[in-house]
C-alpha cells in the first residue's frame, strides 16, 4: 500500500500507539515513524521491537517534519505536549489523537495548533486491560469503531486522510460532535469501568479470609470485572476527571435504577426482575449481531 503519510510522529507508545506502529509497519512500509515517550524503558522496548525508525523523549523532535502527529498519551499530558510540539509543526501537517474524551482534547489542544496545521481529534474505540509497547498488536483495531470529532472548520481532506489511516487498520470510522461522543462513551465505556473498579474494590475490602476465597472461586462475572479494573490507572483517572459531567449525570441515573432493583428484590417482585433482565439480555444479542462482542 502506498504511504498515506511520509513521516508519522507517535507521541506515546503504549497499547494504542504501539498497535498503530505495527499497522504502519505492516501496511505502510514507506512511512517513517518517529516515536516519543518519557520513559527510557519504553523507548528501549520500542527499539527492541523495531516499532520506529527513530526514538526520542522530546515531543518537538518527534513532530519536526512530520505530516501526521498522533498523540497517544494520558489526557493530562495533552496541554504540555501541545505547547512543546506547536513550534515544530510544519504547515499542512495533521495533528490527531486517540483520547477517550474529546471535549477536553479540543479545549486543551485546539488553541495551540498553529495556523495552517490541521486538527482532527479521534478516538479508536479499541483496547485491552494491558498497557505498554509490548501489549500492542496490529489486529487490535480490526472491526472496531474509530470516532472522529473534527471541528466545523477542519479541512475535509485532512479528515479523509485520518479516516483512511484507521480504515487501513481495519476500523469502521464515524464522525460526531465532541459533546455527543463524550455522552456516548460515558455510557458504553466510562461508567462500566467505574462500576468495575468499585466492585473489585468492595471485594478487596471484605477481609483477608473472604478476599482469598473471592480470588479462588471467582466466577465469570467477577473475572470480567477484574479484567476491566486492571486497566491503566493513570489513563482512567484522567478520563473520569475529563468527562466528569457526563459520568456524574449517568452515575445518578444508574444509582436510581439500582435503587429500583434493590426495591424489587426486597419486595420479591420476580416479574419486575425478569422483565428487566430480559431487556438487558436483548441488548447483549444486539452487540453480538453488530460484531462488537
Amino acid at each position: 500500500m502506498s504511504a498515506l503519510f511520509e513521516r508519522v510522529a507517535l507521541i506515546g507508545v503504549g497499547l494504542i500507539g504501539s498497535s498503530l506502529a505495527r499497522v504502519l509497519r505492516r501496511d505502510h512500509t514507506a512511512t517513517r515513524i518517529a516515536a516519543c515517550a518519557r520513559s527510557a524503558q519504553t523507548l528501549d522496548a520500542v527499539r527492541r521491537l523495531g516499532l520506529a525508525d527513530e526514538t526520542t523523549d522530546d515531543p518537538a523532535a518527534a513532530a519536526k517534519g512530520a505530516d501526521l502527529v498522533v498523540i497517544a498519551t494520558p489526557l493530562s499530558a495533552y496541554a504540555e505536549i501541545g505547547r512543546k510540539i506547536a513550534p515544530a509543526l510544519r504547515p499542512g501537517a495533521i495533528v490527531t489523537d486517540v483520547g477517550s474524551v474529546k471535549g477536553v482534547v479540543i479545549r486543551d489542544l485546539a488553541p495551540l495548533v498553529p495556523a495552517g496545521v490541521h486538527f482532527v481529534p479521534g478516538h479508536p474505540v479499541a483496547g485491552t486491560e494491558h498497557s505498554g509497547p509490548e501489549a500492542g498488536f496490529a489486529e487490535l483495531f480490526r472491526d472496531r469503531w474509530c470516532i472522529l470529532t473534527p471541528l466545523p472548520d477542519t479541512d475535509p481532506e485532512a479528515v479523509a486522510k485520518v479516516t483512511a489511516l484507521w480504515e487501513s487498520a481495519g476500523m469502521r470510522v464515524a464522525t460526531m460532535a465532541a459533546d455527543h461522543h463524550d455522552k456516548v462513551l460515558a455510557v458504553t465505556s466510562h461508567l462500566p469501568h467505574l462500576i468495575a473498579y468499585t466492585i473489585v474494590g468492595t471485594a478487596t475490602d471484605l477481609g483477608h479470609d473472604l478476599e482469598s476465597e473471592v480470588v479462588a472461586y471467582s466466577a465469570g462475572g467477577f473475572r470480567d470485572f477484574t479484567r476491566i479494573a486492571a486497566s491503566d490507572p493513570v489513563m482512567w483517572r484522567d478520563i473520569f476527571l475529563a468527562n466528569r459531567e457526563a459520568v456524574l449525570e449517568l452515575l445518578q441515573r444508574f444509582s436510581e435504577d439500582l435503587t429500583a432493583l434493590q426495591r424489587a428484590i426486597r419486595r420479591g417482585e420476580g416479574d419486575t426482575l425478569h422483565q428487566y433482565f430480559a431487556h438487558t439480555r436483548a441488548i447483549r444479542r444486539s452487540i453480538i449481531e453488530a460484531k462488537q462482542a
